[in-house]
């Protein structure tokens, strides 16, 4: 297959709102050892993407600078160790470049795309979230069948994983949205409760829920003003993780109550991690969840999809809050 020179993607004219997105012509990039093309069929929108926008949260080095953290599609070129993925449908976590016709994968981070049943643009739904969630509820929160699990964001591309994978592993799901009709659509979703923070104190409805007993383990992308609120609806020995600070990156907390019920505060982010470490994560995802994605059990929950020049359209349809589930970029019609 002989490959183009150039490629359509979306670059950052300067830090700003949604119209800074502009389409540009970049060089098709070529894969090292242990890399693969992808010929991109579809590439998901993340909050991340948007925080890269403002400016907020720049590429780690080595990184391209085109947004776009999980994309779907078929690999067409490979560098040595990657051959055999040549030719096969595939969905990947990636560290930039992901709103492309064609982006960079390590090898070892891409999951077979199955034959039935996913879509490639589902697919490209998955990487970023099902990996953020996994590696954040089960691995560095201990989620275990039988829990209570506090989301909140509970219609969020993150917050619609953790309730599916929640409900998949015996987790009683807790979720907090900004409206009765997110609220419901997280029910219908499969979430246990729905609390509006909005009309209702989230603390004293969980304390509720829970008989006073508390959740388990809490996912957060909020932070600031929500820390302690959200150690005030854990159990004892209860679990606090963090993955995003969209309330703030300061928090003050009672540590002594802290102490006195035992609980741990954590959090981390994906995209820095070396690439070793994603490697683990996403064999041990085609290990534990995927066959759940195989057998059709597992599906992202998805909002809408968006041509790639309008990517500024899809960044403002995220930045408005009013999606339920996953925001993807059509590369390829």
């Amino acid at each position: 297959m002989t490959l183009p020179t150039t490629m359509q993607a979306i670059g950052i004219a300067e830090p700003g709102g949604p119209e800074v997105l502009r389409l540009e012509e970049r060089p098709v990039p070529m894969p090292g050892p242990g890399q693969v093309l992808i010929e991109v069929a579809f590439a998901g929108v993340n909050r991340p993407d948007v925080l890269q926008r403002l400016g907020r949260y720049p590429p780690p080095a080595g990184a391209s600078d085109v947004p776009g953290l999980e994309i779907s599609g078929t690999v067409v070129a490979a560098g040595e160790g990657g051959e055999m993925l040549i030719g096969h449908a595939v969905c990947a976590l990636v560290t930039g470049g992901g709103y492309a016709e064609y982006g960079l994968a390590e090898a070892d981070h891409c999951l077979p795309v199955p034959d039935d049943g996913l879509t490639l643009a589902e697919a490209a739904a998955l990487p970023e979230t099902l990996l953020t969630v996994w590696h954040n509820a089960f691995e560095r929160g201990w989620a275990s069948e039988g829990e209570w699990l506090l989301v909140h964001g509970g219609t969020s591309g993150i917050g619609t994983m953790a309730i599916k994978l929640g409900k998949l592993f015996g987790l009683d799901v807790i979720v907090t949205c900004g409206s009765d009709a997110k609220c419901a659509a997280a029910l219908g979703i499969g979430a246990d409760h729905a609390i509006n923070y909005r009309t209702e104190d989230f603390v004293q409805r969980v304390r509720a829920i829970t008989g006073g007993a508390g959740v388990n383990l809490c996912l957060d992308m909020v932070a600031g003003s929500y820390t302690q609120r959200n150690l005030d609806c854990l159990a004892e020995d209860g679990r606090l993780v963090t993955i995003a600070v969209l309330g703030g990156a300061r928090a003050e907390i009672d540590m002594a109550r802290l102490m006195v019920r035992r609980q741990t505060i954590t959090g981390s982010t994906l995209r820095a991690r070396p690439d070793a470490f994603k490697a683990l994560l996403v064999d041990e995802v085609s290990q534990t969840v995927w066959p759940f994605v195989a057998e059709g059990r597992l599906r992202p929950e998805m909002d809408r999809i968006f041509p790639l020049a309008e990517a500024a359209a899809a960044h403002a349809r995220m930045e408005a809050g009013e999606h339920v589930g996953k925001i993807v970029l059509e590369v390829r019609p």
